[in-house]
């Protein structure tokens, strides 16, 4: 999705992991969400990623690597991604951090940061 000059962000992931420990990455994930999220649904639109995304310093993808990242991350198949599925796809797209995926997990739930979700 990123160009082949700039930088991906799952570079940083496990860094951000060890400086900020489980639960101030699950933050981070969830201000990301946030940022990214049309307010009036309260989920990722595709909208509201293109809208939103040069905050994040993705701007440059194109609406298909848009689409392609909704698609990725849309478990339900609802073409939007909620708060735990915008985690989830966080955590996929960088392999060193899928090895502390279930500590992290464990201790978002303990925390609180889900509370809202529902299956």
């Amino acid at each position: 999705m990123a160009s082949k000059n700039e930088p991906n962000f799952q570079d940083f992931l496990p860094l951000m992991a060890e400086k900020l420990g489980g639960d101030g990455l699950i933050a981070e994930f969830c201000n990301g969400f946030n940022l990214l999220m049309d307010s009036s649904k309260g989920v990722i639109t595709f909208e509201s990623l293109k809208r939103n995304s040069g905050l994040l310093g993705l701007q440059d993808l194109s609406d298909d690597d848009l689409y392609s990242m909704l698609k990725e991350g849309d478990f339900d198949g609802d073409g939007t991604l909620n708060q735990m599925e915008f985690c989830v796809l966080m955590f996929r797209l960088s392999p060193d951090l899928m090895d502390q995926s279930q500590f992290f997990l464990e201790e978002a739930l303990q925390h609180g940061y889900f509370q809202d979700f529902h299956l």
